[in-house]
């Protein structure tokens, strides 16, 4: 299987080449191929199913992400050296079957291998496949903006999360996240006259929310807003933003009709059963890789949730699958209280070539665990802790000898940090110490709670022999004494590589960037063809 050796402190590790890859895939064997590079080089370049791991979260992802210890797990980087220190780190939590992609992405790519751009890609390249496949029907934004002004009997259904909702929004629309559609579609469309528009940022979620209204049987015309709030910028027609529209509750009529429309639905696609008495069996078997989602809205899962279930709402489950279930070929559980959500859910989920169980006959009073979800987490290291006001008091009195470390995303560094601080990179702190001035005595790290931070702590302390400490409860702590903070990219000792700046988020998108990304998604299903290891089949 393996052709040879990588030697990484205590640990040999195996190479796994790109052929060996591909047929594990297209056996259906379990493999996480991870890319543990940060999520901006990730998107890239990468083979279709690599999964983001990002080398500096992997003790706070890992044990979510990767449940069972002996899966095979596949690192690879692009030369940057975080493969091996990344394989090192899984094995130290107790990963048996690690091993190296043999030359990276561009090995892959050498060997024959496809690579692709940007995030959550099985998914949104599966979003064209049934486009393509089943001439999913679309109106362009100036024709929906007549519809608006011309007063029709429309009712418009913006699939994304709420919050991206609210940033902007078509005029006029409703925030009915994508697994929510089938649920609600009736109550805001009674009338099986009025036309129903499904809308999201760019394609994905507006073709899947719109052929899931259609597969589901709801009678109206249907039709997604082609290319989403891009194409409705693109054509020069102004958005809302800061809307609050929402869905009303289903009534018991619509949530049966429903009901036996998505189970209709999955059953045609191959969903598999289980009943609440079975879930103890499934979670026992460590045989298997098995991921337990409550697809239901975050609101519900936070009143109550079942023993092993995390939140994953179903239209962002669909649309990041690999983020949610990075180990392609395991099993998944899907759970609602309405026997809508998780059926539609899945009738998709199935279609990706993932083995897919909903649970059968659940009610709201199984939902009866109120203890917050959180994920299990790597042993914490032993940290040197400072509190807020002496790290206040060493900046005021010494500045120059004090070095803070940020290690929250780029995001929220640039929202708000402690004054001189500096942005940084866990996965390039060798390199942050070079960069920093010769007066540093003394190391304070920090993130939002410090969780990171402590990790980073210990990866700090065998690269120096200065004083390293963390700051105890993180920026939040901080911030709470009422201490300063200030904004912006001040003091960047990493780039702002962390996340990657899709083309539809935000107010201040360039056109070029916009269209851009629609001509990649319009290209997706040959990439699909040429790449052969998806699996993927539409009903």
């Amino acid at each position: 299987m393996t052709k040879n050796l990588l030697q990484s402190g205590l640990f040999d590790f195996p190479y796994r080449s790109y052929h060996q890859v591909r047929e594990a895939l297209l056996a259906g064997d379990e493999i996480a191929l991870l890319d543990v590079r940060e999520e901006d080089p990730h998107a890239q370049a990468h083979p279709l199913f690599a999964a983001n791991l990002p080398y500096g979260r992997i003790e706070l992802d890992a044990y979510s992400k990767l449940p069972r210890h002996d899966v095979s797990i596949v690192v690879l980087d692009s030369g940057e050296g975080l493969a091996i220190s990344a394989a090192s780190r899984l094995r130290r939590l107790g990963y048996s079957n690690v091993s190296l992609l043999e030359g990276g992405v561009e090995g892959w790519h050498t060997a024959g291998g496809e690579l692709f751009r940007d995030v959550n890609v099985p998914s949104k390249a599966f979003g064209e496949l049934v486009e393509s496949v089943l001439h999913t029907p679309s109106l362009s934004a100036p024709e929906v903006q007549a519809l608006i002004d011309n007063g029709d009997n429309i009712v418009i259904l913006d699939a994304r999360r709420y919050d991206e909702y609210q940033t902007m929004s078509i005029p006029g629309s409703v925030s009915v996240p994508g697994a929510e559609l089938a649920l609600r579609a009736r109550e805001l469309a009674p009338d099986a006259s009025t036309r129903i528009i499904v809308n999201c940022a760019g394609r994905t979620r507006s073709i899947i929310g719109t052929q899931s209204l259609i597969n589901a049987g709801v009678p109206n015309p249907i039709a997604a807003l082609r290319n989403g709030t891009i194409g409705w910028t693109l054509a020069q027609q102004k958005l809302e933003h800061g809307q609050s529209r929402t869905y009303p509750p289903a009534s018991e009529t619509n949530r049966t009709q429903a009901a036996q429309d998505a189970r209709a639905l999955a059953d045609r696609a191959g969903v598999l059963r289980l009943e609440h008495a079975g879930l103890g069996a499934l979670h026992a078997d460590a045989t298997r890789t098995t991921y337990f989602f409550d697809v239901r809205s975050p609101a519900e899962f936070d009143h109550g949730r079942l023993p092993h279930f995390r939140s994953a709402p179903g239209g962002q489950l669909v649309q990041e699958t690999e983020q949610f279930a990075p180990v392609r070929g395991a099993r998944i559980v899907l759970a609602d209280s309405d026997g809508v959500r998780a059926n539609l859910t899945a009738h998709w989920l199935r279609q990706m070539n993932h083995e897919v169980y909903v649970v059968d006959g659940l009610q709201a009073a199984d939902f009866n665990v109120t203890e917050p979800w959180k994920a299990e987490l790597a042993p914490q290291p032993q940290v040197s802790e400072v509190d807020a006001a002496t790290l206040s008091t060493w900046l005021a009195e010494t500045p120059e000898e004090i070095a803070v470390l940020d290690f929250t995303s780029g995001v929220n560094y640039q929202k708000r940090h402690i004054p001189g601080a500096w942005f940084a990179l866990r996965s390039e702190l060798a390199a942050i110490l070079t960069t920093l001035p010769k007066s540093v005595r003394r190391y304070v790290l920090t993130c939002g709670s410090s969780l990171l931070a402590r990790y980073a702590a210990a990866d700090l302390r065998t690269l120096t022999e200065l004083p390293v400490h963390v700051l105890d409860g993180g920026t939040g702590a901080w911030v709470a004494a009422g201490l300063p903070v200030e904004s912006g990219a001040t003091r960047l000792a990493s780039p702002l590589i962390d996340r990657y700046r899709r083309p539809y988020e935000g107010t201040d998108n360039r056109a070029e960037a916009m269209q851009a990304y629609l001509d990649w998604e319009f290209g997706l299903v040959d990439q699909l063809g040429r790449d052969g290891t998806h699996g993927f089949r539409v009903i």
